[in-house]
């Protein structure tokens, strides 16, 4: 399993569209996904448990993957998170 901390750095946090994206994403990997932040843990697979953590600019955020493309799956995701989409 790797790990990594990312910054939310979208201007309106992870609202429905950027946890549409996010999830579509993390869908294509075999890795089992999970975004934590603080103590709450989610599936990233799942838009409502993305959507539960109401993830704000500025929030630091842990995505976790565990699979055969683990390295992959956290480089596309950490991106998107931390991408500044103005």
């Amino acid at each position: 399993m790797k790990s990594q901390t990312v910054t939310v750095q979208m201007p309106e946090g992870m609202h429905a569209r950027p946890a549409t994206v996010f999830v579509k994403e993390a869908g294509k990997f075999k890795s089992e996904i999970t975004l934590t932040c603080e103590e709450t843990s989610v599936n990233g697979k799942s838009i409502m448990g993305l959507l539960m953590l109401a993830l704000s600019p500025g929030c630091q955020v842990v995505i976790s993957a565990a699979g055969p493309d683990e390295e992959q799956a956290l480089s596309v995701l950490t991106n998107i998170l931390g991408a500044r989409n103005e």
